[in-house]
């Protein structure tokens, strides 16, 4: 068994960022765009923070009561698409039920979506067309597996959970036609049949359901590559959707939580940010 460092791999990331905007006048501006006082949202947000900060990317606060209207927030977003300052916008979620998510990712300047979630950059990504943004978390993972030379030519990848943000796009890259991707894909959830027995199928496993210690070493076999998305707060301690003291010693990788796929996200986020000021400075 051999952990997948997610840490080691984004600080190379976060290093080729910050070397890029050693020397440059007008540094790219990161919009935190938050509603409310949710604490796990706050907590989110300063880390992301501090690394953008750490490369050069300036972050701009934009804190809102949870009682602005959908409307309100909508004309907000429109300022910043049209911030010459602003490169990328990230709404924080979840938002409060009476503003629908999809309105406000709509809303979004594609070229400023840095997070990934517009229809027209999750449409591209379908599309295996590069010219949009690739969603972070699933762009992470995607990254990590080439960063330690696991094959996904013909190999069976089963993703658990069928998100917007990660079970839906990360499908779509790695079925890609392409060198580092022509995987076989199933995407399995909460109504799969037999989802034992279709976990034990995998090469590759991609637990991402939020569930805390849901894999276990019954549902994977010995010698697959095992990637933990989940993160969970259980008695205090920080832990995956894989009961990982289990099953780390089947696999042959596996990323470990916290350590893994999170710092990737925050790098993706940040690579995302870097290209769109580069391309708007091209212009």
């Amino acid at each position: 068994m051999k952990l997948i460092d997610g840490t080691r791999v984004a600080k190379t990331i976060d290093e080729r960022i910050k070397q890029a905007l050693r020397h440059i006048r007008r540094k790219p501006g990161l919009a935190f765009v938050s509603v409310g006082e949710n604490p796990a949202s706050r907590a989110y947000i300063r880390m992301k923070k501090k690394r953008c900060a750490e490369v050069g990317i300036v972050s701009l606060d934009r804190e809102f009561s949870e009682n602005i209207s959908e409307e309100q927030l909508l004309r907000e977003i429109e300022e910043l698409n049209v911030d010459p300052n602003v490169d990328g916008i990230l709404v924080q979620l979840p938002l409060p039920p009476h503003i629908a998510p999809t309105h406000i990712m709509e809303k979004i300047d594609p070229s400023k979506d840095v997070d990934g979630f517009h229809p027209l950059n999750l449409g591209r990504a379908l599309l295996g067309d590069l010219e949009g943004f690739l969603p972070c978390t699933p762009h992470g993972i995607h990254l990590l597996l080439k960063r330690y030379e696991i094959p996904l030519q013909g190999k069976h990848v089963v993703i658990v959970g069928r998100s917007n943000i990660v079970g839906k796009p990360l499908a779509a890259i790695l079925m890609q036609k392409d060198p580092n991707c022509n995987a076989t894909v199933t995407v399995a959830h909460s109504f799969t049949e037999n989802l034992p027995a279709v976990c034990r199928s995998a090469d590759i496993l991609v637990a991402a359901m939020g569930k805390a210690h849901f894999i276990t070493k019954e549902m994977v076999k010995k010698g697959a590559v095992v990637i933990d998305v989940g993160i969970s707060r259980v008695s205090g301690k920080i832990v995956g959707d894989v009961d990982f003291e289990h099953v780390a010693p089947l696999t042959s990788y596996i990323t470990p939580v916290p350590g893994g796929v999170g710092p990737m996200t925050i790098a993706m986020l940040l690579s995302n940010t870097l290209l769109s000021y580069q391309r708007r400075e091209s212009q």
